[in-house]
C-alpha cells in the first residue's frame, strides 16, 4: 500500500485590502499539492523517517494524492478538474449524506466549497468534522486508520484556511501539528503566519532558518520574500534593494518554470519600486504582470494600474484600466474573488469619486467595510482595510452632499425642502463615517503607516485621498505623528509628502501664511507624477492666497488645481471665486440665479470670468480668457443647464456605464452568464 503527502500549497507575500499590501506569493498551482509516493509498511516500521527525505514524484492527482481509490472521491477531483462546479458540489453533498462520519466524504466536501466556491466558513467547519474524525497523534496511527491521506490533507487545509480568514496562530498550530505528526520540516510556511502577527524578529529567524538548511528553491523563495517584507516593515525606506532583488528574481525564476506563471512576484515587485518612489519602474512591473490573464492569482496588477494612472491625471487610462479590472476580475476563480474583492472595492469606490459618481463610491466603500475579510495572503490587515473604506465612504458622503446642494441651487426654499432633508442624511452620514474612520486610524501604529508614501506592507490608499484624515482626526494629532515619522525616516526620499502634510494640517487649522510656507515646498519637491496630490495643495495655497487678498496667486494655483484635478472642489468643498457676466434676457439672468446660489462659486469681482447666456450656455473662463470649462447644448431651462454644467466641470469627464457600475458593486452574475451564452467567451464577464 502507497499514500502521498502533500506539501501545503500556501505560501507568504508581502504587502494589500485590498487596495493594497504585499502578496503572498504561490509555491504551487492553486488548489494542487505536490506529493510524495511512499510505503506506508515502511512508514509505520520506520517512524522516525521525514517525509522531507521522500523523493518527490508528480503524476495524476487526486486531492494530491496518486493512490486515492474512493470512486465518489475520484469523480468530485474530475468534476473540479472540468470546473464542472455545481455537479462537485451535488457529488459530495450526496456523499456526505451517505456517509457523515466519513473524513473523506467531509474533506472532499470541504474541497469543493473551498475550491469552487470560495466559501470558506463552511469550509472550515466540515473541516473541523473531518478533524474530529481522525485526531491522530502520530504516523503509525493515522497509517493503520487507513485515513492517513485524509488526515493530513485535512491538517495542511486547515492551516491554510485559516491563514485566509485571518487567524494566523491557529495556522501556525495546525503547521506544527503536522510537524509532530509526520516529521515533516514545515519552516518555510511559518514566515508568512508571523509577518501577519507583526513578530518580525522571528520572521526572520525563520526565513534564515530555511536559506541556512533548504536547497528547495521553492523554499528559499519564500524564505527571501519573508526577508523582503520585514525589511520593508520598517517606516524608513530600504537602504538596499538587495534582499527584495532576490526574492523578486527567486520568485521570477520559479514563474519561468510554470506554464501557468503568475503574476504576485510582478505585483510585490512594483510595490517595492513605488514605495522607493520609482514610479516608471512600477508601472514597468505591472505592464508586465498584466500582458497575461490569470484567473489564479490572488493579484490582479490592473487594480494597481488604476491607483497609478489615477495619481497622475492619466484619466483615459484609467478608465481602460478599469475596464481591464473588471474583465480581470470576473474571470478569477471562485476562491481567489473571496481573497481580493475588497481591493476591488476599494480601488472602484476611488474611481467613482474622481469620476464623479459619489453615490456609487458611497456604495462600494460600505461593500468593502460590511462584507468578511478573506485577505490572509495580504500583508495589510483588516483594520487597515476598515480604516480606508471608512475614510473613502465619508469623503464620498461629503461629496454626494456638495452634488445635492448644486442641484437644488436656486431652487425655492419649499420647493427644495426634500434635497435640503437629503442633504442633511448625507451629512450625517459622512459625520459617522468619519468618528468612525477617526476610531481606527487614531490608533499609532495605523497612522504612522499612513504618513510614510506607498508604505509596501499597508493598505492602499491614494495620496490624493489619505490628507482628508487631518480633518477627521485633528490637525494637531496629524502633526505630532508627522513628527514621529520624520524622525523615523519615512519622508526619506522625498519632503515634499511632508510639507504637503503640513500644508494641509494648516488649512484645516486656519492657518493661511502656514498654508503658503509649506505648500510652496511642497510644489517644489512632490514627484510630477503626483499631480492629484499636487492639485490638493495648489488648492489649498489659493484659499489662502484668497483669504489674504492676493487674488492674483490664488487665481493662479486655483486654474492650476482646476485643470489637473476638476473634482477637487468637490471633495474639499471649495467655492471658486467668479465674475459673473451675463448677456441676454431672462433665461440668462435666471441662470446667473442659479449659478450664484450654487456652492461652487462665490461671487468677486476679481474672481473667473462666469458666463451665463440666452441659450442656457455656460461658461467658465481662466484670467487669460481660455476657456476652463463650457456648456453650450442649448437649453429653455435653467437648472437642467445648471446640473449639466456643473456634472460636466466638476468631473473628468469620464463616463462610467450602468451596466459597468452594477458589476463594480458586484451585480455581475446575470450579466456574466448572458455575456457567456452569447458570445461563448467564458473568461471575459464571469
Amino acid at each position: 500500500m502507497t499514500t502521498c503527502a502533500n506539501h501545503l500549497s500556501a505560501s507568504p507575500k508581502a504587502r494589500s485590502p485590498e487596495g493594497g499590501g504585499w502578496r503572498l506569493v504561490p509555491v504551487a498551482p492553486a488548489f494542487a499539492f505536490f506529493c510524495a509516493c511512499v510505503s506506508v509498511q515502511t512508514l509505520a516500521q520506520e517512524p522516525e523517517t521525514s517525509l522531507d527525505d521522500i523523493e518527490i514524484t508528480q503524476s495524476a492527482t487526486c486531492f494530491g494524492f496518486t493512490d486515492i481509490e474512493q470512486p465518489r472521491a475520484l469523480e468530485i477531483c474530475d468534476a473540479l478538474a472540468l470546473e464542472q462546479n455545481v455537479r462537485a458540489r451535488e457529488l459530495g453533498e450526496a456523499w456526505i449524506r451517505a456517509e457523515p462520519d466519513s473524513p473523506a466524504a467531509q474533506f472532499a466536501f470541504a474541497e469543493v466549497l473551498y475550491a469552487a466556491e470560495g466559501n470558506l466558513a463552511r469550509a472550515l467547519f466540515h473541516l473541523k468534522r473531518a478533524e474530529s474524525l481522525t485526531g491522530y497523534d502520530n504516523i503509525v496511527d493515522a497509517v493503520e486508520s487507513g485515513n492517513i491521506q485524509w488526515h493530513y490533507l485535512t491538517l495542511s487545509q486547515l492551516s491554510n484556511v485559516h491563514q485566509l480568514m485571518g487567524d494566523q496562530r491557529l495556522a501556525l498550530e495546525y503547521l506544527d501539528r503536522i510537524n509532530a505528526v509526520y516529521g515533516q520540516d514545515i519552516e518555510s510556511f511559518r514566515g508568512w503566519p508571523l509577518l501577519k502577527l507583526k513578530r518580525y524578529d522571528a520572521a526572520r529567524a525563520s526565513a534564515m532558518a530555511v536559506l541556512d538548511n533548504s536547497e528547495n528553491e521553492r523554499e528559499r523563495a519564500r524564505a527571501w520574500n519573508t526577508l523582503c517584507a520585514v525589511e520593508l516593515a520598517s517606516l524608513a525606506p530600504v537602504d538596499s534593494m538587495a534582499v527584495c532583488n532576490r526574492a523578486i528574481s527567486e520568485d521570477e525564476n520559479l514563474a519561468g518554470q510554470s506554464v501557468a506563471g503568475d503574476t504576485v512576484y510582478l505585483t510585490n515587485a512594483s510595490e517595492v519600486a513605488l514605495s522607493l518612489l520609482r514610479m516608471d519602474a512600477a508601472e514597468a512591473y505591472l505592464d508586465r504582470a498584466t500582458a497575461r490573464l490569470n484567473p489564479n492569482s490572488v493579484a490582479n496588477p490592473w487594480i494597481y494600474k488604476l491607483y497609478l494612472t489615477m495619481s497622475q491625471g492619466r484619466f483615459n487610462e484609467a478608465r481602460a484600466a478599469l475596464e481591464r479590472m473588471i474583465v480581470w476580475r470576473e474571470a478569477q476563480k471562485p476562491i481567489v474573488g473571496v481573497m481580493n474583492r475588497a481591493e476591488h472595492h476599494m480601488v472602484g469606490a476611488a474611481f467613482m469619486l474622481l469620476a464623479g459618481y459619489a453615490e456609487d463610491a458611497q456604495a462600494l466603500a460600505a461593500t468593502a467595510l460590511n462584507q468578511p475579510d478573506r485577505n490572509g495572503s495580504f500583508s495589510a490587515d483588516d483594520f487597515q482595510k476598515n480604516a480606508m473604506a471608512a475614510l473613502i465612504h465619508a469623503v464620498a458622503s461629503r461629496m454626494q452632499y456638495q452634488i445635492a446642494l448644486e442641484q437644488s441651487a436656486g431652487v425655492g426654499w419649499l420647493a427644495g425642502i426634500g434635497a435640503r432633508i437629503e442633504a442633511a442624511g448625507l451629512l450625517l452620514a459622512a459625520w459617522r463615517s468619519e468618528r468612525y474612520a477617526a476610531s481606527l486610524f487614531t490608533r499609532r501604529d495605523i497612522l504612522l503607516g499612513r504618513l510614510r508614501p506607498y508604505a509596501p506592507l499597508d493598505v492602499h490608499i491614494p495620496e490624493w485621498i489619505e490628507p482628508h484624515l487631518v480633518g477627521m482626526i485633528g490637525a494637531g494629532v496629524v502633526e505630532g505623528a508627522l513628527d514621529d515619522a520624520l524622525a523615523a525616516g519615512a519622508f526619506g526620499l522625498n519632503a515634499g509628502y511632508y510639507h504637503a502634510w503640513l500644508a494641509e494640517a494648516a488649512a484645516v487649522a486656519g492657518d493661511r501664511a502656514e498654508v503658503i510656507a509649506r505648500g510652496a515646498p511642497a510644489l517644489d519637491e512632490l514627484p510630477p507624477e503626483e499631480t492629484l496630490l499636487r492639485a490638493r495643495v495648489q488648492a489649498r495655497m489659493g484659499q489662502a492666497h484668497w483669504a489674504l487678498d492676493e487674488f492674483g496667486e490664488s487665481l493662479g494655483h486655483f486654474e492650476a488645481a482646476f485643470r489637473a484635478d476638476p473634482g477637487i472642489s468637490r471633495r474639499l468643498g471649495i467655492a471658486l471665486p467668479v465674475s459673473l457676466r451675463v448677456s441676454g434676457g431672462g433665461l440668462s439672468r435666471e441662470l446667473a440665479d442659479i449659478l450664484r446660489a450654487s456652492p461652487r462659486f462665490r461671487e468677486h469681482e476679481n474672481g473667473f470670468p462666469l458666463e451665463a447666456g440666452d441659450d442656457g450656455a455656460i461658461c467658465l473662463r481662466a484670467r487669460s480668457g481660455a476657456s476652463l470649462s463650457c456648456y453650450n447644448a442649448p437649453s429653455e431651462n435653467a437648472s437642467d443647464a445648471s446640473r449639466a454644467f456643473h456634472s460636466r466641470a466638476f468631473g473628468p469627464g469620464i463616463e462610467i456605464s450602468m451596466a459597468q457600475r452594477s458589476i463594480l458593486r458586484g451585480s455581475s452574475a446575470i450579466l456574466a452568464n448572458s455575456a457567456r451564452r452569447l458570445e461563448n467567451r467564458p473568461n471575459l464577464l464571469d
